[in-house]
């Protein structure tokens, strides 16, 4: 027994040491707590929380299901083969037309008002610390794309999960980037890292800025954050509104659909473009991802006009058909009278006037 016991506080000492040297796990935002965050309204003891009151624990039925469907789940939780992706337009891309350029997931590539705007650009092979464990991606790495981008005015995370926020393509980014905008904590990471605070901007939900002619706010979102064992919800989430000249753009971050929603509608909509996540969803964390039906719920209150699904097409995190929340999101936004867009990985979209795109099941071929 007491062997037992000497391993097992060993083997914690050395996942511990292992998370405090290796750097993909991030810097330590615990000391600005008393300093700023302990006079915010969504930070209570020691802890960023929800606007709402949010249990987030599984039970351990849950628990031994997701067990149970990690062994002898559904066959079509990947695709069976690579995703190929588009060639990529630098041209249009560079140009000083509005538009929108999909990477997969959540990452994505704007032109508003001829500011290139990236935002949670996880780009690389696999989301998770290691690379011998964790969600692959669909296919090769993206990270040498970065290094045909055009000079890159900000780039945008939601929040520090690994499938946003990516050590590798930070590493990257981080000479290619003028700026940085995150939620409170995240900037600690991005520190560590190597890009400077003088390129950070971190802001609480509501926080409201102006650059370089456009108008950027965080929003709420309902979620959880943490890069290691114990540092869950030291960092804020959230989502991202980025107001132009002709594009009023948001993204909403990971999160469960609750009246959020609605308050960033009466204050920022209407909206010609959406990005809302619905790809990851799962009965027993509702709280936590919607499904493709609430995206296009909140979709509809936030007063969206143009919609796109996102954190779907390039990693495995959820139980159902890797396939299933565009399909999904097809049908109930045909219900809704909703325009829904679904450009191919690396297809760019002007947004420009009564924009649309091509519709193909190019996810079917």
């Amino acid at each position: 027994m007491f062997y037992v016991f000497l391993f097992l506080v060993v083997s914690i000492l050395l996942v511990s040491l292992f998370i405090g040297i290796h750097p993909t796990f991030g810097g330590n935002s615990i000391k600005k707590q008393k300093l700023v965050y302990g006079g915010f309204d969504n930070f209570s003891n020691g802890k960023f929380v929800n606007q709402v009151p949010t249990k987030m624990n599984m039970s351990a039925m849950d628990v031994l299901s997701m067990i149970k469907d990690s062994i002898t789940g559904r066959k079509d939780r990947k695709p069976r083969g690579p995703i190929q992706v588009s060639n990529i337009d630098w041209k249009q891309i560079k140009s000083e037309e509005d538009s929108l350029t999909w990477f997969g997931h959540s990452a994505f590539l704007m032109n508003i008002d001829n500011k290139k705007l990236l935002v949670d650009p996880m780009l690389g092979p696999v989301a998770s610390p290691v690379s011998f464990a964790g969600s692959k991606r669909y296919g090769k790495d993206m990270l040498h794309i970065i290094d045909e981008m055009p000079f890159l005015d900000a780039v945008f995370i939601t929040h520090d999960h690994y499938d946003h926020l990516d050590y590798q393509s930070i590493k990257r980014l981080k000479s290619k980037a003028g700026h940085f905008f995150v939620p409170h904590g995240v900037g600690a990471h991005l520190n560590r890292w190597g890009v400077t605070k003088e390129k950070i901007t971190e802001l609480n939900w509501w926080d409201e800025v102006v650059f370089q002619g456009l108008t950027v706010a965080l929003t709420p979102s309902k979620h959880f954050s943490g890069r290691g064992m114990f540092n869950r919800d030291t960092t804020l989430w959230g989502g991202w509104v980025i107001l132009g000249k002709n594009t009023r753009f948001y993204t909403s971050g990971d999160g469960g659909y609750d009246s959020h929603f609605k308050e960033i509608g009466k204050k920022y909509g209407p909206f010609n473009i959406t990005l809302i996540e619905g790809g990851q969803y799962d009965k027993r964390w509702p709280w936590v991802h919607m499904t493709p039906e609430e995206a296009i719920q909140a979709h509809l209150d936030v007063n969206g006009k143009n919609m796109m699904l996102i954190h779907w097409g390039a990693f495995t995190l959820a139980y159902h058909g890797w396939t299933e929340p565009v399909e999904r999101a097809i049908k109930k936004a045909n219900e809704a009278k909703v325009k829904l867009i679904t450009p191919k990985i690396g297809e760019t979209t002007p947004l420009i006037g009564e924009f649309s795109v091509p519709f193909s099941s190019w996810w079917k071929i």
